[in-house]
């Protein structure tokens, strides 16, 4: 008797949840941007929710939970409920450097999260304040071997893809500087533009407007060839540090047990979102290519990234908590 009650519960809200799935989605959605606003995540993802919002027929509402190098905004979304209303920005940072890195981060990056694609991918960069003596790449590594620890570099947080830039870049160069953390790339480009901090290493949605403003010296980009906008500008494989030559990427993850329909929907809306003309255009601007992967190829990816980041921390002996 008890065994047959407890079938007819589980049919029941089985039930429950398929038809829960087909009304998906009937109210406002919350997407959390793990960063700081003004940096790039939340530049992309700003752009993606407000197409979403046209594809799924509700607001898609972007939230700003920074800190810990992304782990605190991701441990949001894992312990959210897995019903469609809160998805989350997936980022290297959070899916693969921190894991990597931080034994103590609070979430599994495998187990907790259901990947739905990948949005963009996006060069990072190395950039200086225009007060830096140094007018190229090559002057650059001079002066900072000529001054050991003199200068620092800040990044969009500790543990994050910009502060693993920065330690692969200072292996790779045989140079030395200081690491300031920030809760996202937005502050990060600020103190470097107001002079606080000479150097950056960043993603380039959030810092192109200054470059491209004169406030910050573009010295090289971490992408598969060198940038349309910025031609005279070499990448890291150029400069002999193919390690450091890894772009950026974004997606979306949404908790573990999220129904299959709810994941599908949102898969074949952020594809249509990311492809749509304006869309595009706009992240062009930014310097992102859409991608719009399957879930399966972003689990890949997501699997691929870690083992790449795991064998960075193991090799160079980081450890960040």
């Amino acid at each position: 008797m008890i065994r047959k009650s407890l079938l007819i519960l589980g049919a029941s809200l089985a039930m429950l949840s398929g038809l829960a799935a087909a009304q998906y989605p009937n109210k406002p959605i919350k997407l959390i941007v793990p960063f700081a606003p003004a940096g790039t995540t939340d530049i992309v993802a700003r752009i993606v929710a407000d197409q979403l919002s046209k594809e799924l027929g509700q607001p898609v509402i972007v939230e700003n939970r920074g800190g810990g190098g992304g782990s605190i905004g991701a441990d949001v979304v894992a312990k959210s409920a897995p019903d469609g209303y809160t998805l989350g920005v997936a980022t290297v940072s959070t899916m693969a450097v921190n894991p990597a890195a931080n034994a103590r981060i609070p979430y599994n990056n495998f187990t907790d999260f259901i990947p739905v694609t990948k949005f963009v991918a996006v060069p990072n960069i190395l950039a200086v304040h225009p007060s830096v003596p140094a007018k190229d790449f090559k002057e650059f590594i001079e002066l900072l071997k000529k001054n050991p620890n003199k200068y620092s570099f800040a990044t969009s947080g500790t543990a994050g893809i910009s502060h693993m830039m920065g330690e692969l870049f200072m292996s790779a160069s045989g140079t030395d500087m200081a690491h300031i953390p920030y809760k996202g790339a937005g502050p990060a480009v600020i103190d470097v533009v107001g002079g606080q901090v000479p150097v950056l290493f960043d993603n380039l949605p959030s810092s192109k407007a200054q470059i491209d403003a004169g406030k910050l010296r573009l010295l090289a980009v971490a992408a598969p060839k060198r940038l349309a906008a910025y031609p005279n500008i070499p990448t890291f494989a150029e400069l002999g540090m193919a390690d450091v030559n890894d772009p950026a990427w974004y997606g979306m993850v949404v908790p573990a047990k999220t129904p299959k329909e709810i994941v599908d929907k949102l898969y074949a809306a952020s594809v249509k979102a990311v492809n749509n003309p304006a869309t595009k255009e706009k992240l062009a601007q930014q310097g992102a290519d859409p991608v719009g992967s399957t879930p399966a190829e972003f689990a890949k990816d997501i699997k691929i990234e870690y083992d790449k980041m795991k064998a960075i921390v193991v090799k160079k002996g980081i450890k960040l908590e």
